[in-house]
């Protein structure tokens, strides 16, 4: 019986020995390499190149302008992953997030029934309109700091129009949109 544990005790203890090994050869073959000085390179301000001065980002034209360009049918196909966590059609059960038909023109955050966060609850005051959803949809973390809702935002102003506008028809009694 004492080769038996002996040989156990030679099994486990050289197992540890190439788990050891393997563990110091991973470490400096797949060893990070330090930078000289630690931290982050800033980008600096570049002087204009000899044709002038560089272009500026275009300003986004308003949600109005965009509105009445919009295309109600191309928002609905920009929500499809939308429907992961909202339903959009009348009496349409919460989900992950609130239920979206006749959202347009409704106090925000009161869905009856819906666990909304701490940020959305304090901001039923407030109604979904054009310039609300626009800020939103751009980007939900920005408009309601505090929202709990994991979405990144669209960023073309164009197809936030769509989907708002997609929205907007979403209600028996459309509410008009703003005119630019």
């Amino acid at each position: 019986m004492n080769i038996e544990a002996n040989k156990i005790a030679g099994a486990v203890l050289s197992t540890l020995l190439v788990v050891l090994g393997l563990n110091m050869t991973a470490g400096i073959v797949f060893a990070p390499k330090k930078p000289a000085v630690t931290g982050f390179d800033l980008p600096s301000e570049e002087p204009a190149a000899a044709g002038g001065a560089a272009a500026a980002p275009a300003a986004e034209e308003p949600i109005a302008v965009r509105l009445a360009k919009a295309d109600p049918a191309k928002g609905e196909k920009a929500t499809a992953a939308c429907k992961a966590c909202h339903t959009f059609e009348k009496g349409g059960a919460n989900k992950v997030g609130p239920h979206l038909y006749d959202v347009y023109g409704r106090n925000e955050g009161t869905v009856a029934g819906f666990g909304y966060s701490a940020a959305m609850k304090g901001r039923n005051d407030k109604t979904w309109d054009a310039e609300g959803l626009d800020h939103f949809l751009k980007g939900p973390k920005a408009y309601v700091p505090g929202t709990i809702m994991a979405f990144a935002g669209i960023a073309k102003p164009e197809t936030r129009a769509d989907v708002i506008a997609y929205l907007n028809s979403l209600s028996e009694a459309p509410k008009p949109l703003p005119k630019p």
